[in-house]
């Protein structure tokens, strides 16, 4: 009874919910795992190194006790007092002004901000009236008995201070100094906890596997450009993988079951706020699974790893077939916190006189759109609808046509005097169209139209909020699943071929195999996207486990060469199970969950915006005579394209000195 009790307290009742419908009790690894974790301590933050306790966990009940600790001046005031920082927090250490303690204030005195010391002495309450209730250890200081000057620091380029401002470049530049900052240790002590949290869920209460896979493999068809790394035999590269997508499909078919892997993955593309070059994956693929059981792995994942200081998530997430989600919200990564949904108007201006709706319905798919912005009349300008139009036109090569209903029931529109009091009417019904609300209608083909809609949707939240209006709640976490998206979709630079939405290795939807031979366009996959707060933070799919359906896909509706796959057609023969998996991206999660502006600040040495790392002034040339190894030559820069790539370094390329 006592272990039922304590694996209930450890686990939150997770034994008692099986992951899937057929999910086996999981007592006697638990039971292993829980005789390990028993005899584990709360984590010693000062073993093994040259100090007693961390500058951050000193308080009233430490005080007489001698202790030495090592740390970061992190400001002096009045050569009376210096705060001394490490990772672990603030402590304020009182400098000794007695004659016998020259030699220890002169260190202490004339070190520079940010000098590393080591000082030893005594936990001695603060004065009257000089407590600091802001400060965790506040109540507390330390009268030095001794004092080290480990390495002294040399004039920095910016302040140790999060309210100082700097420049991404130069942070990334001098990426060990931004490290320092409460904000950084933040983000990357989070995201460790949280992979540790998942790695637990996953290996102890689930029989998963982490595996590597190899980091140099072979070119793939389809997906994003991949880095290609040369070798020694002529003419022959290694490319680095977009994912370890074939790995886990192999690993499976030779009977592993369950893997997973903190997974190293490589884009050839350029960054962006939520995107790099170089990335991390939680990659997951099961045996004997369905969609419905990958989803509820994921969902208990994210509620047992979320962090104790956020609210908690609720499972089981809500749903949306990629269809509704395009209809309703424009993109199928919807940002669900806020409504402005998309809304058909087509029957109401069925008949109407104003010229470019009128054209579009003329047009076998052609649609009338409308989604109305809440307050849009109260505070946006004419700047903004300008800025509203323009857009339109320029990335849509679309009009949108604003209507607004101030307080007095009047509309205003340069299109008012088109739209009868019975069409006005059935608007308004329809979209519960407020006082001081806009209308934004456009009109032509369903997707572009939705499509259209759904960037102005988000490009109006971001004005609403410039405004103070509050419309997405940076503590709500909403997440979505999507589903039900098609296999494939016409290729943008040749619409007659076909490509994949996702991957090859995708299954069709078990109700629309029979249309692979006759319309493929038509197909359904079995493919799911994760989805919060409007980002896309995982996708995965049930895969393709028949080894004639997989080489029909490639190399008669995509035309790949299947002689590039051969090794996993060969493998698919040889008796492979159903099996279906998700990659969640780590960098946007924990970028999400942490609220920081891009993925940059929770990646420890992230590349640039171009994809430079700026600290190092990677990538860098690489002199001739050592390409001559891998039979390659180049064709180099001259000094002005050089410099042009240079443009976005703070500092050219420079020679490090010793």
């Amino acid at each position: 009874m006592y272990l039922c009790s304590r694996l209930s307290r450890l686990y939150g009742g997770l034994l008692s919910r099986p992951i899937g419908r057929n999910a086996q009790p999981v007592w006697r690894p638990l039971y292993r795992s829980l005789m390990l974790s028993s005899q584990r301590k709360i984590p010693e933050f000062s073993s093994f190194v040259a100090r007693t306790n961390t500058c951050g966990e000193l308080r009233s009940s430490h005080i007489g006790q001698e202790v030495t600790l090592c740390g970061w001046i992190q400001y002096r005031r009045q050569n009376i007092f210096i705060v001394l920082r490490d990772c672990h927090g603030l402590v304020q250490v009182v400098i000794p002004q007695d004659k016998s303690a020259a030699s220890m204030k002169k260190i202490l005195c004339e070190a520079p901000v940010e000098s590393v010391v080591k000082v030893s002495g005594t936990v001695i309450s603060r004065p009257p009236g000089q407590v600091n209730p802001k400060m965790p250890t506040g109540e507390i200081e330390i009268k030095v008995k001794t004092a080290e000057l480990l390495n002294a620091c040399k004039k920095l380029p910016f302040e140790i201070k999060d309210f100082v401002k700097k420049t991404e470049a130069l942070r990334l530049q001098y990426r060990y100094l931004d490290l320092r900052s409460s904000q950084m240790q933040y983000n990357l002590r989070l995201r460790s906890q949280m992979v540790m949290k998942m790695r637990e869920y996953l290996c102890n209460l689930h029989g998963f596997v982490d595996i590597e896979t190899p980091t140099l493999f072979k070119r793939t068809p389809g997906g994003a450009k991949e880095f290609l790394v040369p070798c020694r035999e002529p003419g022959k590269f290694y490319s680095l993988p977009q994912s370890p997508q074939q790995f886990k499909q192999l690993l499976m078919i030779g009977g592993l079951d369950r893997y997973f892997q903190v997974a190293r993955c490589y884009r050839d593309e350029g960054s962006r706020p939520d995107r790099q070059p170089e990335f991390t994956q939680i990659d997951i693929e099961m045996s004997f699974v369905d969609q419905t059981g990958i989803q509820r792995l994921i969902e208990g994942l994210l509620q047992y790893s979320w962090p104790g200081d956020k609210d908690p998530i609720v499972i089981p997430f809500p749903s949306m077939t990629f269809a509704e989600a395009l209809a309703t919200y424009g993109t199928d990564k919807p940002d669900t916190r806020f409504g402005m949904k998309i809304v058909d108007t087509s029957d109401i201006f069925r008949n109407t006189e104003i010229r470019f709706l009128q054209d579009a319905l003329t047009k076998p798919q052609g649609t009338v759109k409308a989604m109305c912005v809440c307050q849009g009349a109260k505070y946006l300008n004419r700047k903004d609808i300008e800025f509203i139009r323009k857009f339109a036109a320029d990335h849509f090569n679309q009009e949108v046509l604003p209507i607004f209903l101030k307080a007095n029931k009047n509309w205003n529109s340069p299109v008012t005097k088109f739209i009868t009091e019975e069409q006005r009417w059935q608007l308004t019904r329809l979209m519960e169209i407020q006082d001081e609300d806009m209308v934004l209608l456009t009109a032509g083909q369903h997707k572009k139209a939705c499509s259209l809609l759904g960037k102005l949707r988000l490009e109006c939240a971001d004005l609403l909020e410039m405004r103070g209006v509050v419309l997405r709640d940076p503590t709500l976490f909403s997440f979505l699943w999507v589903v039900d998206f098609p296999l494939f979709l016409p290729k943008e630079e040749n619409p007659t071929e076909l490509e994949s939405a996702h991957h090859p290795f995708t299954a069709p939807h078990p109700s629309d195999i029979h249309l692979l031979y006759t319309e493929p366009t038509k197909v359904r996959s079995q493919h799911y996207d994760l989805v919060l707060n409007g980002s896309e933070i995982g996708g995965g799919s049930i895969r393709i486990h028949d080894a004639e359906l997989q080489h029909y896909i490639l190399a008669a509706l995509l035309k790949e060469d299947v002689n590039l796959l051969s090794h996993l057609l060969q493998a698919l023969d040889h008796g492979a199970p159903p099996h279906g998996g998700i990659a969640l991206g780590l960098d946007r999660l924990i970028c999400l969950v942490t609220g920081a502006p891009n993925i940059r600040d929770v990646i420890a040495f992230p590349k640039s915006f171009r994809g430079y790392d700026l600290m190092s002034s990677a990538p860098d040339f690489v002199p001739s005579e050592e390409l001559k190894h891998y039979h390659i030559q180049v064709s180099w820069p001259t000094d002005s394209e050089a410099e042009k790539k240079c443009i976005e370094s703070v500092t050219p390329p420079r020679k490090l000195s010793f």
